[in-house]
């Protein structure tokens, strides 16, 4: 026993560095290519020729690129609001009634479907003389103007999302002790009040990781958008996902889509460290 023990500690570095191989090769060598290609300029069949910041400094020139920033910064604020706000409520409303498990099923369902199926299920919806258009009554464009575009995917999105998040929030409700809650209702603590100052303060663990998953998702959104509009008409409902993959592998310009790649990186880990830095000091 006590020869394996030493032979244990001198070799444990070894025992992981297969894994961590693999995520290097997986994960960083891939953004370390795209770094560096977004300090280049290539179209993908001429060697990449060094250009150095240019492609960065034009990002503050694209308005494509300010329309995409604008519409990602609808889908984060929507995302907040709509599919994890109203998965709370959902949550909230059925966890403590009787048939409540089945009054969830239906919102559960759609989230079985991918991101193109669902927009190829909504497309015909949202069309100009679809099913939408006549149920209504009205006669609107839902994918061909902005923001109104924008905010119909939005709403596809939360058709979607809406059931994991109740999920998600379901199982956080289950994992508090009913103690304080019993003790809350003795004192008179009832509706609001009983969940404003007794079930949400206990159910933040899980909330951070709602918002944090719903946060990273929304900065990120490309699938939905792609099959409904395709960033469309022109350029107007596109997010900063779609931008990156239309001036990669669209226009070919593989140095300016890197540089896109690598400000979206950077957003999506900055906005994500500076939330759970803030869930972490926040008493």
């Amino acid at each position: 026993m006590s020869t394996r023990a030493p032979m244990l500690g001198r070799f444990r570095y070894g025992y992981v560095a297969p894994a961590a191989l693999l995520v290097a090769g997986l994960l960083y060598a891939p953004f370390l290519w795209t770094a560096y290609l977004s300090l280049t300029r290539y179209d993908g069949l001429e060697p990449p020729a060094w250009i150095g910041l240019r492609n960065f400094a034009k990002l503050f020139d694209d308005p494509a690129l300010l329309t995409s920033t604008r519409n990602t910064l609808i889908w984060v604020v929507g995302t907040m609001v709509l599919p994890v706000g109203l998965g709370l409520l959902v949550a909230v409303l059925s966890y403590d009634i009787k048939g409540g498990a089945w009054f969830r099923v239906p919102f559960m369902l759609p989230y079985a479907l991918s991101g193109a199926g669902l927009a190829m299920v909504w497309s015909p919806i949202l069309s100009h003389d679809g099913i939408a258009n006549l149920l209504l009554g009205v006669d609107t464009a839902f994918l061909q103007e902005a923001p109104a575009n924008t905010i119909a995917m939005l709403l596809v999105w939360t058709w979607q999302q809406l059931g994991v998040n109740t999920l998600l929030f379901v199982v956080g409700l289950q994992s508090i002790p009913k103690e304080p809650i019993e003790a809350a209702r003795i004192d008179g603590a009832s509706g609001w009040r009983l969940f404003r100052h007794v079930i949400w303060p206990l159910m933040r663990p899980l909330t951070a990781v709602v918002v944090g998953l719903a946060l990273v998702a929304s900065l990120k959104t490309f699938d939905i958008v792609w099959v409904l509009t395709q960033g469309g008409p022109g350029r107007n409902s596109e997010t900063l996902a779609v931008t990156m993959y239309k001036d990669t592998f669209v226009a070919s310009d593989y140095g300016y889509g890197s540089a896109v790649a690598v400000m979206l990186t950077v957003v999506t880990g900055l906005a994500s460290y500076l939330y759970l830095k803030r869930q972490v000091s926040t008493p």
